[in-house]
């Protein structure tokens, strides 16, 4: 396996879209429900295109192929793409997009997908490794994430502590179990 990891484009956005989806509708089936997971990428799993534009949103290519994305936040945004933040769901009480201070709050790490054929064969380990050591070199000493069901044991395999269950709530009625995970450097 050929893999490199590169930062994302917007040139790779239509390729993302999809990826996304197939990563999604695969991946969560043994976790989610079908309505949950149609629900979950009409109102929240989507491109975050602000990540692309400040340089910390990651590919891993096979071959000219984008198997597998994710990234590291230096901004307030925990989860969801751009759908999300469009519709004003996502803030918790600050600016959603609002610069964080590395001194003294923790850089998030998010959206990670991988393309079901590619998953539980290191790609997503590749990429979080990229995003950790991005985020220490930027000075912050401490993630943190959003997990969804099928991305915990990912996240505790890589040294990640539960913090709190959490619900995600979709406008049309959905919810979606998730944990917020936190990672000292």
């Amino acid at each position: 396996m050929n893999l490199k990891i590169r930062l994302a484009t917007t040139e790779d956005v239509p390729a993302l879209q999809q990826l996304i989806r197939e990563s999604v509708a695969s991946l969560s089936a043994a976790y989610y429900t079908p309505e949950q997971i149609a629900s979950s990428l009409l109102h929240i799993f989507g491109v975050d295109t602000q990540l692309i534009l400040d340089g910390t949103y990651f590919v891993a290519v096979v071959e000219n192929e984008i198997i597998g994305s994710g990234g590291w936040s230096k901004r307030n945004t925990m989860f969801g793409g751009d759908q999300l933040k469009a519709a004003g769901e996502q803030s918790e009480g600050d600016e959603v997009d609002a610069l964080l201070d590395p001194a003294i709050e923790a850089a998030r790490i998010r959206a990670f997908y991988v393309h079901p054929q590619w998953s539980r064969k290191g790609v997503g380990s590749r990429i979080l490794t990229a995003c950790e050591e991005a985020a220490q070199a930027a000075d912050f000493r401490k993630v943190e994430l959003v997990a969804t069901l099928p991305g915990e044991p990912l996240y505790l395999a890589r040294g990640y502590e539960r913090v709190g269950a959490m619900q995600i709530g979709t406008p049309d009625g959905e919810s979606l179990p998730m944990f917020r995970m936190t990672k000292t450097f």
